[in-house]
């Protein structure tokens, strides 16, 4: 039976064999048939395969990270030109009521996407960001074009060339598809200005987007570009990201470099130390790549430093600070229980959290307010209040009031005073190597809060988001990471670390992520 069954085997092998060929045959006939006809010489071409790196990821294009978008281009398993066409059309679809990006930069996003491509099909050198579509804050030079920030009467103020975050970004392949709303000067942390109007949240017109990087924050919660660029003083990339449900890195200052060849005057001292340029994206991981990109040397920066991305990595477990919250702030349940929500995911992720006092926040945040009020009043107030709205007078005088009026050795003992709280900060970390602290403690306010009165501008910059602006005069970096919604609206926690660690600050952002989720996804959800 076995040989029979051998014997059989064989016959049959032999039969498929001849068959194939027999196919084989008809094919090679066909194929040179078709050539007698046409009289070109035939060509037996393969299918084509896609390899496996090259498939695409799931959903429309501009839902991919810019971690995915960037891969996928890079691969072949999408252009330059599908991805940004992909994304104006996102941008054409949702921004006529969010009023997010206000200058649309289509044609030239094309044109710099059809250069994407032939570079790619050249065996060019490819950047980080090569196609990936991105937005531009409205209040650093882009070629060409004004830089209002926010103010009409800035349009003169013609830029001769790109800022260096810009510089940077391109250099790094990124696209630039429009440059997004701010507040006038950036000085606010509500995005309305008499030029744009009013930027709205993409999970509910009836909450501020934040600012002074609100139309940032709103753009890429909805899906205009993968990343978003901002710049933060006293909170303007971390409150909108919080408002908005994304992530973000204020980084150190020094760590990007910044400048406006358009500017009249150089900016004063300790504006500048307290300022940083940082991304805004949906993901961490994209924050961290949009982070790398930006941070590349400018000559034209004095204070830039060239500090590596990534630090020595703590002895384990590292240790968390749970930042006690001050009595005197009124914390809304809600927040209570994202930050414990954030903290159980750290722990779980392999951290060691603990709540406990962190060094005077209370001194640190009227420092700040002190420094920058009193720098602001000498050297740009006069100038500001002569162009810009009555609702800019009301936000600003509501700031201006909780700041102590300081004369020449005041203002030289505050100076000297931020250096003490660094130091104090510093050290802090030599034990608790990140922070975890409220972005705000109460729910998002409205889109025009900060018009009330100058009762409630106090309200908010000292009793809600005092932990956000308290990091600005420390120069610290600060990632923000949504945690959960409550009543449909994100709330976000923040990551404190020390002087060029932002690495340690996104790694704890990113483990409450993996955990947490991405918020934007849900939001798509409803906006359809």
């Amino acid at each position: 039976m076995a040989k029979k069954t051998a014997t059989k085997k064989k016959t049959a092998s032999k039969k498929a064999v001849k068959t194939s060929r027999k196919t084989s045959t008809v094919r090679k006939g066909a194929v040179a048939k078709a050539a007698r006809k046409t009289g070109k010489p035939a060509v037996k071409r393969a299918a084509p395969r896609k390899p496996a790196a090259a498939r695409r990821p799931k959903g429309a294009a501009w839902q991919w990270s810019a971690v995915e978008t960037a891969a996928a281009i890079r691969s072949g398993a999408i252009s330059a030109i599908e991805t940004v066409e992909a994304h104006l059309e996102r941008m054409r679809t949702v921004n006529p009521k969010l009023n997010a990006v206000v200058v649309d930069l289509s044609e030239e996003a094309l044109a710099a996407a059809h250069a994407a491509d032939k570079q790619r099909a050249k065996g060019g050198e490819l950047g980080l960001l090569h196609g990936v579509p991105i937005t531009i804050k409205e209040n650093v030079d882009y070629e060409g074009r004004p830089n209002f920030n926010g103010v009409p009467a800035n349009k003169d103020f013609i830029a001769p060339s790109d800022s260096p975050v810009v510089r940077n970004l391109k250099k790094a392949g990124a696209i630039v598809i429009g440059l997004t709303n701010t507040p006038e000067f950036s000085f606010r942390g509500f995005t309305d200005n008499p030029l744009h109007g009013l930027t709205l949240n993409p999970w509910d017109p009836n909450i501020t987007c934040g600012g002074s990087s609100g139309g940032a924050g709103s753009a890429v919660a909805a899906g205009i570009g993968t990343i978003a660029h901002g710049n933060d003083i006293g909170g303007s990339l971390r409150w909108p990201a919080h408002c908005n449900g994304v992530a973000t890195i204020k980084p150190t200052q020094g760590r990007i470099p910044a400048f406006n060849a358009s500017a009249t005057a150089e900016r004063p001292m300790l504006a500048h130390l307290m300022s940083a340029q940082g991304p805004l994206a949906r993901h961490v991981a994209d924050v961290r790549l949009a982070l790398e990109a930006m941070s590349q040397r400018d000559p034209r920066d004095p204070w830039w430093v060239p500090a590596p991305l990534v630090g020595p990595k703590p002895k384990g477990p590292i240790k968390v600070a749970l930042a006690k919250i001050p009595e005197d702030m009124d914390v809304d349940p809600s927040v209570r229980a994202a930050l414990r929500q954030a903290a159980d995911h750290l722990e779980r992720s392999g951290y060691r959290v603990s709540e406990v006092d962190v060094p005077d926040i209370n001194g640190v945040w009227q420092t700040w307010c002190d420094i920058i009020t009193n720098e602001t009043v000498v050297m740009q107030e006069a100038g500001m209040l002569k162009v810009t709205s009555e609702d800019f007078h009301k936000a600003w005088n509501g700031m201006k009031s909780k700041a102590n009026v300081l004369d020449l050795p005041a203002w030289m003992r505050a100076t000297a005073a931020r250096s003490g709280h660094i130091r104090a900060w510093q050290l802090f970390f030599e034990d608790y190597p990140v922070v975890l602290a409220p972005t705000t403690v109460k729910p998002t306010p409205g889109p025009r809060d900060d018009t009330v009165s100058a009762e409630r501008v106090q309200e908010i910059f000292w009793g809600e988001i005092r932990f956000i602006s308290a990091i600005n005069v420390l120069g610290l970096p600060g990632a923000v990471v949504p945690v959960a919604l409550h009543d449909g609206k994100p709330i976000g926690v923040q990551l404190i670390a020390g002087r060029y660690r932002e690495d340690l600050a996104l790694d704890a952002a990113a483990a409450i992520e993996k955990r947490a989720g991405v918020l934007s996804h849900r939001l798509w959800e409803t906006m359809g």
